[in-house]
């Protein structure tokens, strides 16, 4: 019976959906993406296109990292009685911070489509702005305003007696996307990294995405985060002298010939 269910045992089976729809975006990610080599550009997707595959790639990379916050949740909703309208609420919380996911997709939509064309035309000057990026998102994992937001992402507690007055049929998906936004603040610049290396790069989405989640959930999760921007920092070092290391501001010259003859 439901009321037999302990609030743990509620929490442990809410914290196995969670990770069971991460894997299934994995796999979906891994299906549509795994044969197409890291490059430049969008995937070869419009706007529509392309935030449908960001959002499944979100979903696969940062579900995990949201399973704290989601479990303590619906701890919170204990004294709802109806286990169906717990279920609808904590999915709001899901929906809302993969929206807020979605809105930044637009972004990195942005992104790619001027990394490509800036790849094509002036393949020097890609390497330099793509160490740029690089660079810049490890400096950013150094400031302030990151641990700032990572305090926010590592206290799901706090953060739900912040959110407490949020009243309103929609007040869960409220809830996720507001965290959704402290999640950006988080990890916008491993996200640029993302797009420097390639939307397709499964090696770099595994890594960014074993940070996202070590940085949250690890108690060492703080230092690993300033790690992790000194280690960005050398990495964009060697990118002018090795512009092959960003595929996604670095055309090869297959896909350059192929750009020259739609485009002589």
């Amino acid at each position: 019976m439901e009321g037999q269910a302990s609030p743990a045992v509620r929490s442990r089976a809410a914290l196995l959906v969670l990770l069971g729809c991460a894997a299934i975006a994995w796999y979906f990610t891994v299906l549509g993406t795994g044969g197409m080599p890291p490059g430049p550009g969008t995937m070869g997707l419009d706007l529509a296109g392309f935030l449908l595959v960001w959002s499944l790639m979100m979903s696969a990379m940062m579900l995990p990292a949201l399973a704290p916050l989601a479990t303590a949740y619906l701890r919170s909703l204990r004294a709802v009685p109806d286990a169906s309208v717990r279920a609808v609420r904590t999915t709001g919380l899901v929906l809302g911070y993969l929206v807020s996911w979605a809105v930044f997709g637009a972004g990195a939509f942005v992104l790619a489509l001027l990394a490509a064309q800036l790849a094509m035309a002036a393949p020097e000057a890609a390497a330099w702005t793509g160490a740029g990026i690089v660079a810049a998102a490890g400096a950013y994992q150094l400031t302030p305003l990151k641990d700032f937001c990572l305090r926010h992402c590592r206290s799901p507690i706090a953060f739900l007696l912040h959110v407490s007055s949020f009243r309103g049929p929609l007040r869960d998906v409220r809830v996720g996307a507001y965290h959704g936004v402290y999640c950006i603040g988080c990890c916008w610049g491993l996200m640029a990294v993302l797009t420097a290396v390639g939307l397709t790069n499964l090696a770099w989405m595994a890594a960014i995405a074993a940070t996202v989640l070590l940085e949250k959930t690890w108690s060492h999760g703080r230092g690993l985060s300033r790690a992790v921007g000194v280690a960005l920092i050398v990495f964009a070092c060697f990118v002018p002298a090795n512009p092959a290391l960003l595929p996604g501001l670095h055309a090869s010259q297959m896909q350059t010939a192929a750009a020259l003859v739609h485009h002589p």
